[in-house]
């Protein structure tokens, strides 16, 4: 597992300094001028230019390349063009309130994915693995700001058992953060449970048809131990990969989640970002982004490893 583990990591770099490329390159091809926006509609060219260069957006594409990497290498993502505060400390601030959001959600889940995907797999064709079905049908199909604003309803509204909006840390007041990140977490894991119940069910029906299960059960062993040393690891993989999808899925999911409940996460920073066009922001936030989704594709791989060896080098 350790030559497993290092190669995985080696075949990441590459991908990561392509990443680089693409993400300095792609912001820049954002519509408009950000110095513009800093000096104000009634600014002249040279109050323009002035802004420009105090900026650095005057220098060479490769040598703002430079300068950007190099920073990003010893955490220094560079400064806000509009509030002059580090990138490093508003990604910071944002990124373990959306962290905590999205493995909650995850968790979650996990909760209602893996007993549904097993019941429905033993139950199947009864009432039961219908009634799973569809529900797993509607959890991917409703669209996550109208779940979230229905929770808002029913649950805040209505009942009054969760408060409808903002955030309380974790370190602070475990049960308030509980209270204040329940509804956004079901609202982001609902749909990842559906998607994950559906998966699995299917990987625990064709490894129940395996000899091998039918030797087990013609041992005598209990059904616990079948399902929990035969059949769940062997089918688990997909579930596997599905997890690692659904943790990209849930960082964009935030966003919109975030702004439903009045979560400062990581979303509003992106949002705040975009519409004033802060390419130091958005340049931090997208590759924060995408090195946790690198850092989610290799523990999927990892897993993999641990799931079949098959896939381990000889």
């Amino acid at each position: 597992m350790l030559k497993f583990f290092l190669l995985r990591v080696l075949t990441t770099l590459p991908v990561l300094v392509l990443v680089t490329f693409v993400v300095f390159g792609l912001v820049l091809l954002i519509p408009g001028d950000p110095a513009v926006t800093i000096a104000g509609p009634d600014a002249t060219v040279a109050q323009v230019a002035a802004v420009r260069t105090r900026l650095g957006l005057d220098r060479p594409m490769v040598v703002q390349y430079w300068d950007w990497v190099t920073g990003a290498m010893s955490g220094d993502l560079g400064t806000s063009l509009f509030t002059s505060r580090p990138v490093a400390t508003s990604i910071g601030d944002g990124l373990p309130v959306t962290i905590s959001l999205a493995a909650t959600a995850l968790l979650i889940s996990l909760i209602i994915a893996v007993p549904t995907a097993i019941l429905s797999a033993l139950r199947r064709g009864t009432w039961l693995d219908r009634v799973a079905t569809v529900g797993s049908s509607l959890g991917i199909a409703l669209p996550s700001f109208w779940l979230g604003l229905m929770f808002v309803l029913v649950f805040s509204l209505t009942l009054g058992w969760l408060p409808a909006t903002g955030y309380v840390p974790i370190s602070e007041d475990p049960a308030a953060w509980l209270s204040h990140i329940l509804l956004p977490a079901l609202t982001l894991g609902i749909a990842a449970a559906a998607e994950s119940a559906r998966q699995l069910r299917g990987s625990i029906i064709g490894v129940l048809q395996q000899d091998y299960v039918r030797t087990a059960r013609a041992k005598g062993l209990r059904a616990r131990m079948v399902i929990g040393k035969h059949v769940m690891k062997n089918a688990g993989v997909p579930l596997v990969t599905v997890l690692g999808l659904q943790i990209t899925a849930m960082l964009g999911g935030a966003v919109l989640v975030e702004q439903i409940f009045g979560v400062p996460g990581l979303g509003q920073v992106a949002i705040n970002a975009v519409t004033t066009r802060d390419i130091p922001v958005i340049q931090g936030i997208v590759l924060v982004a995408v090195l946790v989704a690198m850092v989610s594709n290799l523990l999927v791989d990892l897993t993999y490893g641990y799931l079949n060896p098959k896939v381990r080098p000889r």
